[in-house]
């Protein structure tokens, strides 16, 4: 658990809002996979204001080191702010202070079998290498990753094939899979994995797992160190990021859900639903969250 707790709110109440952002997209570019300075300045200003910051991310413990916690350290983090990281849609989680990262915990009953893992690293290897890499960081999922080198067009057009070839090794492992609207059911007709396509990945991981779950782990990391706020914004740019505010929502939280790749479609919720004009993916959540700072006055 986290070595420091956060501040309260300057008054002593409520902070004003909880931030739960999902990480490609509205922090990291999901072209270069970094972070822009601005947003890491933007963050570090609204958690010394007192806002619980959560990154509610499929990517890996490692990934939000060195591309979020270590940039954040170079910034200047101060001492007694604690940034909390759920990583792998749930299966793993960790918070950062000053003094560096605490403990990675893992629901181990998340993780995909190694058996499994090894096959689809072999997969990759053997035929996708020119357009992917495994990621050798993940504790739970398993995951491929666009290569920088590769054009995202190429990606794209290689990965349906990729998902394709892992829904037949699922099946030689006896593992029920889905593929958005396709099911393929164990031998029992039951089904525990998911094949997760995003424009840069593909996480192949228990059907337990997602941003609600991330959600929830989140507010569980938050409320040992300070009142939980009523009032959340949730960041992201995919739908399945709505499901982390569908879950505050259901849980009768204020909150407002920021969508930065809106031209996927919105859905309709409950919850008011916010854009960024034209900006989308890290530029759109730039403008976000430098507009929570003007809040502050």
């Amino acid at each position: 658990m986290p070595a420091a707790p956060a501040p309260r709110a300057p008054d002593g109440r409520r902070p004003a809002r909880g931030l739960l952002l999902d990480v490609d997209g509205p922090v990291a570019s999901p072209v270069t996979r970094t972070v822009p300075a601005g947003i890491i300045a933007d963050l570090l200003t609204l958690a010394t204001a007192g806002w619980p910051v959560v990154f509610n991310t499929g990517r890996s413990d490692a990934f939000i080191r060195k591309q979020v916690m270590e940039p954040m350290l170079a910034a200047g983090l101060p001492a007694g702010i604690t940034f909390h990281a759920v990583c792998e849609k749930g299966a793993t989680w960790f918070s950062f202070t000053a003094d560096g990262a605490g403990e990675v915990f893992t629901d181990r009953g998340l993780a995909l079998p190694t058996s499994f893992a090894d096959d689809v690293r072999d997969l990759v290897e053997e035929k996708y290498s020119h357009l992917m890499f495994f990621d050798e960081t993940k504790l739970a999922m398993v995951s491929v990753e666009q290569s920088l080198e590769a054009a995202n067009a190429d990606y794209l057009e290689g990965q349906r094939s990729f998902d394709e070839d892992v829904l037949d090794i699922m099946h030689s492992h006896d593992m029920g899979a889905c593929r958005l609207d396709r099911e393929e059911p164990d031998s029992n007709g039951d089904i525990e994995y998911r094949v997760d396509p995003t424009i840069i990945s593909t996480d192949i991981e228990s059907v337990r797992v997602g941003k609600d779950l991330g959600a929830e782990r989140a507010l569980t990391l938050v409320a040992p160190l300070m009142d939980l706020p009523r009032t959340w914004r949730t960041v992201g740019d995919s739908r399945t990021d709505y499901a982390m505010a569908d879950y505050l929502h259901e849980q009768g939280y204020d909150l407002a859900h920021v969508d930065v790749r809106p031209a996927d479609g919105v859905p309709a919720k409950p919850y008011e639903v916010l854009t960024e004009g034209s900006l989308i993916h890290e530029e759109a959540g730039a403008a976000f969250l430098a507009r929570c700072v003007a809040s502050l006055g």
